[in-house]
């Protein structure tokens, strides 16, 4: 009877060894699955954080792009002759860019359609034509004042001016026609990264924050040569080429509306990169030149770059300024001339894309290296470029309500109702284009009457 009851209870203890067995499995299939999950979850997340992240680089670019050569000098200008007074207006225009450039986004992703194909579909050929025309305009004179900032690098360090505008061009010519649209796009956003060296330039430059404050409240709008500079600063920052940029490159680069958030997002960032780096160049020229020399003129690079070093020491100051230069003109010339290429083929038709080799898309490929070849031509041939860049910034201002009401026309014309402008929304960016078209022009006119 013992023996039968020690032999039930080695039983009963091998019960719960297997029973304890059967658990301890269970466990360790519950934690495997829990952690296989967890890693699939993560790895879903990370594909998606990667996919979105993909998306990003038309505004980017185009945002880099936006603060070229001519900017770098407007806001340069600006600062060393107005302190602060003029860097509340960067701030505003935050909103009105990113406003205006998600437009052509939206109208890019949605249609699949580039800026001059849409206008031909709904206006006809000739306004078209008309708006490739203020394009091509203002592109030729960006690039003049790209070169003139490459040339005017090259001067500080003894280049000769013909050598440094040749390598330029010869470099955004290669680029472009031995690369896919993704090579280009990231070979402009790591060029366009050199602007970052402005930051610098201005931290290094050491403003004044009770002076900055003071300036930001302290606005001459009864000074016309505070609004001619003012309105500059507007055409520094909303350019005919930059919107037929990004509509043809999110179509170039395979995007749908799917993407749309992500490319939001893109804009976004790219929007307030571009105007923290124009702050950034006012402040430094505040900080230094606004200080020791207000009003001083500025009529070439070496002029700035060598006003800057007693205050930010010769290899410092001509470095950075140099490397922040190069970036800004290098990345501007391959988007202002890729507009052009990707315009005029919209509007004539003809074939029009990156990821085309050469021979299939020779137009394409030959107004891209004929806008840099007479940019370049121009400049070697001698220029002003501070009362160029200002000039052109101008001209930008005046041609804001072509190209803006356009692109209005557009989103509330030629997007389906999901995505077509309406209601409030509809009503606030009408009020930015009015605002901003009619402020640039009364600025002008304001200075010129």
């Amino acid at each position: 009877m013992q023996g039968d009851k020690l032999q039930g209870g080695e039983k009963h203890t091998e019960g719960e060894g297997r029973e304890e067995d059967v658990g301890d499995i269970e466990e360790i299939r519950r934690r495997t699955w829990n952690l296989f999950s967890l890693k699939h979850a993560v790895s879903l997340r990370l594909r998606g954080l990667i996919s979105f992240l993909g998306v990003f680089g038309p505004g980017l670019v185009v945002m880099l792009a936006d603060t070229d050569a001519g900017s770098v000098i407007t806001a340069a200008q600006s600062g060393a002759v107005w302190g602060y007074k003029l860097l509340l207006l960067q701030v505003v225009l935050i909103p009105v860019l990113y406003i205006v450039q998600e437009l052509t986004v939206r109208l890019g992703l949605v249609t699949g359609k580039g800026h001059g194909e849409l206008i031909r579909d709904h206006f006809g050929p000739k306004w078209a034509w008309f708006s490739v025309g203020t394009l091509t305009l203002a592109g030729i004179g960006a690039l003049i004042t790209e070169f003139a900032g490459i040339g005017g690098v090259g001067l500080l360090f003894g280049i000769p001016l013909w050598v440094s505008v040749g390598m330029a061009v010869t470099f955004l010519a290669i680029v472009v026609w031995t690369g896919s649209y993704y090579s280009v796009e990231r070979i402009a956003i790591m060029i366009g990264s050199f602007e970052l060296a402005f930051v610098f330039v201005a931290l290094w430059a050491r403003p004044n924050p009770s002076e900055i404050l003071t300036g930001l409240t302290q606005i001459p709008w009864k000074n016309s040569g505070y609004l001619y500079l003012a309105a500059a600063n507007v055409g520094a920052v909303i350019m005919p080429w930059m919107i037929f940029y990004q509509q043809s490159a999110v179509v170039d680069k395979g995007l749908t509306v799917r993407n749309l958030r992500a490319a939001r997002w893109d804009t976004l960032w790219g929007s307030l990169i571009t105007q923290v780096i124009m702050a950034a160049i006012l402040i430094a020229a505040a900080a230094t030149l606004g200080q020791s020399h207000p009003g001083i003129p500025l009529d070439t690079v070496q002029q700035i770059t060598h006003a800057l070093i007693p205050f930010l020491g010769k290899d410092f100051g001509v470095l950075f300024f140099a490397l922040g230069m190069i970036g800004a003109a290098m990345v501007a010339a391959i988007v202002v001339s890729l507009a052009m290429a990707w315009g005029l083929g919209e509007v004539s038709g003809y074939r029009r894309s990156l990821e085309h080799h050469p021979m299939e898309a020779p137009w394409f490929y030959a107004i891209y290296t004929i806008a840099l070849v007479l940019g370049g031509l121009f400049v070697i041939s001698g220029v002003n470029l501070v009362d160029l860049s200002i000039g052109v910034q101008i001209m930008n201002a005046l041609l804001l309500p072509i190209v803006l009401g356009f692109l209005y026309l557009l989103a509330l014309k030629a997007l389906p109702e999901p995505y077509k402008l309406q209601g409030t929304y509809a009503v606030v960016v009408g009020l930015v284009v009015v605002i901003t078209s009619g402020f640039g022009v009364f600025a002008v006119l304001n200075t010129l009457l």
